[in-house]
């Protein structure tokens, strides 16, 4: 039987958000749903001062505050939340700062993942909330070689990364077809990584 449906159709049962530059949002602004802390944060400890370094409108830095209230939120962007125009990619770091915890713009993923384990203190965590397809690619390949995650928490609930942080308007479109996690590396520590599924 020949295909009948419409080409994004064939993107959105394939779970991809990103076919065309055209539909993405200009700085790669996704919101988190704050689900994902809470999904986070049972499973893993982060205790110590946290940078929420892409925070956007503040959705995960809120959630997070609940249950760690020692948070520091930054964007390159000016949202209205944090402090606006810090560059993670280029910046020398935060003072005191043991773990960093974000959803970052996909297509600079990778390099926030190592400029993150760079940044972070011996015994600090990075969590990186990402599709799957994040494990995906040669270029990654040589990043989970040199720094394997120390676990990676799949989610089988589709929480929902909304453009521009418009909720409702996604959920009224039917919802996500992409699959995220997280992706935990834990600085100076080396080992094969974990999989474990969460809700």
């Amino acid at each position: 039987m020949d295909w009948k449906g419409k080409p994004r159709d064939t993107y959105v049962t394939l779970g991809a958000s990103n076919h065309t530059e055209e539909e993405r949002e200009k700085n790669d602004y996704y919101a988190t749903d704050p689900m994902a802390i809470d999904v986070l944060f049972s499973v893993e400890k982060f205790d110590g001062m946290v940078w929420e370094c892409a925070c956007g409108e503040g959705h995960l830095s809120e959630r997070i505050k609940q249950y760690n209230p020692d948070v520091f939120s930054t964007d390159l962007i000016d949202r209205g939340y944090g402090f606006g125009g810090i560059d993670f990619l280029n910046h020398s770091g935060i003072y005191q700062i043991k773990h960093i915890i974000t959803n970052p713009p996909f297509k600079f993923a990778t390099e926030f993942a190592y400029r993150g384990i760079e940044l972070l203190p011996e015994g600090g965590k990075l969590a990186l909330f990402l599709p799957l397809r994040f494990l995906e690619s040669q270029t990654r390949k040589k990043l989970f070689t040199l720094y394997p995650p120390k676990v990676l928490y799949v989610s089988s609930s589709r929480i929902l990364c909304a453009k521009n942080g418009e909720f409702q308007k996604m959920r009224d479109g039917g919802g996500s077809a992409v699959a995220y996690g997280w992706f935990v590396w834990e600085k100076g520590l080396n080992q094969d990584t974990i999989i474990r599924w969460v809700n």
